[in-house]
């Protein structure tokens, strides 16, 4: 009798859609695989950029121009994006990436040109 209870117990659970034990949600660049990173720049246009798990980005520029690469992790702490389309640029360009930061996190950094920039992961891809 207590087996059946408990069997019918779980199998509700599971019915219900109830997570038996709750995940942790994913950090760092992790929490950025299948949300949206947008850069705010001073000129208050975004950018839009989106991160895949084997290492490839895309984006959206603030000027209307998508580009894609590959991206690194480096001292757990900062991503660096090399440009392959539309044109491949030689050099990386790295910012930091809060490495205990999940969706709704946000961080100040600097643009390829130097400029603030403040980023943001937000759930789910957003497109422009």
């Amino acid at each position: 009798m207590i087996r059946t209870t408990l069997s019918l117990s779980l199998m509700a659970a599971v019915f219900a859609g109830t997570p038996l034990w709750a995940a942790e949600p994913p950090r760092g660049v992790a929490a950025a695989f299948g949300n949206t990173v947008k850069a705010l720049y001073p000129d208050g246009r975004y950018q839009w950029l989106w991160f895949n798990a084997d290492g490839t980005w895309e984006a959206f520029g603030r000027r209307g121009k998508w580009s894609s690469g590959h991206w690194t992790q480096r001292d757990g702490q900062r991503v660096c994006l090399k440009q392959a389309k539309p044109i491949p640029i030689p050099f990386n360009y790295c910012t930091s990436f809060p490495a205990d930061g999940g969706v709704g996190a946000v961080w100040a950094s600097k643009s390829l040109e130097g400029e603030p920039i403040r980023l943001t992961v937000v759930k789910g891809i957003q497109r422009p």
